[in-house]
């Protein structure tokens, strides 16, 4: 995940319960008063609750791996609330479900105000302005619980290792997730009451005892929570091995995990083992808890069958309770520790992903050590024990909202004004900062054309570096247009990612465009050739595969996607094929020969089809665009030396005996004067370490067109 795990927010009507077997009678520790001072607590629950947002926390910190603590916090909310809500239904309450949702979310809502309004400050003094409107975009989202679909949509990778990368409010899904359940799972309330009165008035029962124990409150509860588990966890299964990163944030394939606290709750009470066996049970689970992050390998696995793991080893737990032996786990998750951390987990998972991203981000590092992996915790635990302090328990205390349904309505009005305020105005500051940015004239904004030979134009001084830091995330090329007719490939691979643009009639060249984005960075410059000239572009691209025969230094997926690539070429046989012909490091040597490249390409050139090899541009250990936004255009960190960057002699330069091979090379309008510079003629460069903007590369089109007539002799 870009961290492992996620929210623990707090349950539906707080951690006090009311399972009154003998398990939920608190047991005396040495040393202290019994932590169970209410009836009905669950000390070891809270104790759980503890110890899963601890493997979280340890886990994003360090591991950067799936630790299982999220899993476990969604089966004990529902747990929580079900016992809840059986029990004001079997007591014969009103549900009331505005005036719940409302104190629910009135307890939720400060807290996560706090810290989005707190990550929104360290965003606008640490974050570069690049990633500005996807934190506001996300922060508009975690307060209104939809977090989960905008980073479903945008494929995040929760897995990531360099945390330093993601958004700050991006452990918000969960949360997201949760409140969309606590909508959800009272209207199931609701309605499985409503069944039971209308069957009650029918008659049914009255006439047919035996069907009173299947037509019970919690029969009903029992079977509609057992359909959502089954069909949940099927299509949480299905879609994990489909497209495992939208369904890690999918609601519908997490709805099991909340089912199945559902039904635990409600087969709690006809649960009965012998002690010596709850003992068992309790190691067993918490043995499961630790081990699952350890021992999985869930970056393709989750939220599917294998959450059950996590899931149920917290079921053990619950089901063994308070067991009154020494050997009991329940001993251990009791402590007063522990359970005192329980009682800040919803603050601590809130402040410690934020807490750990700015830290990364201002430390320019990939991850964390031990000592600054300790500090993080420790700042994230005190700042999660002073909101729990004076946020959350001063507003749940607070008893003038519970008089009326619409003073809790005002109280969320306001917090959510207070986020809401400054979201919008920054928004519209960069909405205005953007359009001003492109109303610039061209004059502003050179760009390569800056390096001509006799350029003599200048920028206003008022002028802004263009594509605007907003846009930047919109910066790469592509062909919308999809492959058709003969352009189609017979290889159901090729055929999904095979992309053309659209010529009149019969073109005059036809172009495949092979290897990574490296290539597909190209795009534009071909484009307008294509547009000028009738040309037909056909995009083969996989990210992170250049172009060459098969090589053991090259990912096996890879070699047979280039395998399949050869073979359309060969089938096609289009007039030309363009790809990368040297390939660039981030560290020396900084400029290497494209493993397997002549061999990757003899067969084209045997076979009389051109081919265009372009130099590569040079990557980077720092994102070029941010350099640039946050230190400066001249500063020397965004100005490496050329000699830092590129080969004395490009790789491709030994091809020139290679027939049909044509060498096309713009470094030096991508490094100059002996640098490798963030921005040119007012224009950034790169994206990102190693990508080109559109922006930039549109401004080499001339230039572009010029050499590649030059070196092939094309008309």
């Amino acid at each position: 995940m870009v961290s492992g795990q996620n929210n623990p927010a707090p349950a539906a009507e707080g951690l006090p319960t009311a399972v009154s077997d003998a398990r939920a009678k608190p047991s005396p520790r040495a040393g202290g008063r019994p932590a169970a001072a209410k009836k009905g607590f669950r000390p070891e629950v809270q104790g759980l609750r503890a110890l899963a947002v601890l493997m979280v926390v340890a886990y994003h910190v360090w591991l950067g791996r799936v630790s299982g603590g999220v899993d476990i916090f969604l089966l004990i909310s529902a747990f929580l609330m079900t016992l809840q809500f059986a029990r004001k239904v079997e007591r014969g309450e009103p549900l009331r479900l505005v005036r719940h949702w409302l104190h629910l979310f009135k307890r939720l809502l400060p807290a996560a105000v706090v810290v989005l309004v707190a990550v929104l400050a360290g965003t606008w003094a640490v974050l570069p302005p690049r990633r500005w409107p996807d934190v506001l975009q996300q922060a508009w989202a975690s307060l209104l619980y939809f977090q989960n679909w905008v980073l479903a949509d945008t494929s995040v990778d929760y897995y990531a290792v360099d945390h330093s990368g993601a958004s700050p409010l991006q452990h918000f899904w969960s949360l997201s997730i949760q409140g969309q359940v606590f909508i959800l799972w009272p209207l199931i309330f609701a309605a499985a009451a409503l069944i039971q009165r209308l069957l009650k008035r029918t008659g049914l029962t009255s006439r047919y005892p035996a069907a009173e124990k299947w037509l019970s409150y919690r029969a009903l509860l029992a079977a509609a929570f057992g359909l959502v588990f089954a069909f949940s966890l099927a299509f949480s299964v299905r879609e994990t091995a489909a497209n495992q990163a939208y369904a890690y944030f999918d609601t519908r394939a997490r709805l099991w995990e909340f089912a199945l606290g559902s039904l635990l709750a409600l087969a709690l009470p006809y649960l009965s083992f012998p002690r010596g066996l709850r003992v068992l049970m309790g190691w067993l689970g918490v043995a499961g808890m630790l081990s699952c992050g350890l021992i999985l390998v869930v970056d393709q696995q989750f939220p599917g069958y294998v959450a059950l793991w996590p899931t149920l080893s917290a079921a053990l737990i619950i089901v063994a309770g308070q067991t009154g032996s020494p050997l009991g786990a329940d001993r251990i998750l009791s402590a007063r520790p522990l359970v005192g951390m329980g009682n800040i987990s919803y603050a601590l998972y809130l402040w410690h992903w934020p807490v750990l991203v700015i830290f990364l981000v201002a430390a320019g590092q990939r991850g964390a050590n031990v000592w600054q992996g300790l500090a993080i915790i420790g700042s994230s635990i005190l700042l999660a024990f002073l909101t729990t302090k004076f946020v959350e328990t001063p507003l749940r205390c607070w008893n003038w909202p519970e008089h009326h349904v619409w003073r809790a309505a005002v109280v969320l009005v306001a917090c959510g004004a207070l986020l809401a305020g400054p979201v919008a105005l920054w928004q519209n500051r960069i909405t205005a900062y953007d359009a001003a940015a492109a109303a610039q004239p061209a004059s502003d904004n050179p760009g390569a054309a800056a390096l001509e030979p006799g350029y003599a134009g200048t920028s206003s001084p008022s002028a802004k570096v263009i594509p605007a830091p907003a846009e930047l995330k919109n910066e790469f090329a592509t062909i919308e247009g999809d492959c058709t007719g003969r352009l189609v490939p017979a290889s159901p691979v090729l055929a999904q990612i095979c992309h053309a643009n659209q010529p009149v009639g019969t073109p005059a060249k036809t172009i495949v465009v092979l290897g990574d984005s490296h290539s597909q960075q190209w795009l534009p410059d071909w484009d307008t050739i294509a547009a000028q000239r009738n040309w037909q572009i056909v995009m083969l691209i996989k990210s992170g595969c250049r172009y060459g025969a098969d090589a053991p230094s090259r990912a096996d997926d890879c070699n047979e996607f280039n395998d399949l690539d050869r073979g359309y070429v060969m089938s096609l046989k289009p007039d030309a094929v363009f790809t990368l012909a040297s390939l660039t490091l981030e560290q020396a040597p900084f400029e290497t020969e494209v493993p397997g490249y002549l061999d990757g390409i003899k067969g084209f050139t045997d076979a009389g089809i051109q081919v265009i090899g372009m130099r590569d541009n040079p990557r980077f250990t720092i994102n070029m665009a941010d350099c640039a936004a946050t230190k400066g255009a001249a500063a020397p960190a965004c100005n490496p030396p050329l000699s830092e960057s590129l080969a004395a002699t490009a790789p491709m330069d030994a091809y020139h005996d290679v027939p049909n091979f044509f060498a096309l090379d713009l470094s030096d309008y991508i490094c100059a004067n002996g640098v490798c510079p963030a921005v040119v003629g007012n224009v950034y460069v790169y994206k990102d370490d190693n990508h080109l903007t559109k922006t930039y590369t549109q401004s080499m089109s001339a230039i572009f067109e010029q050499r590649l007539l030059a070196e092939t002799g094309w008309h």
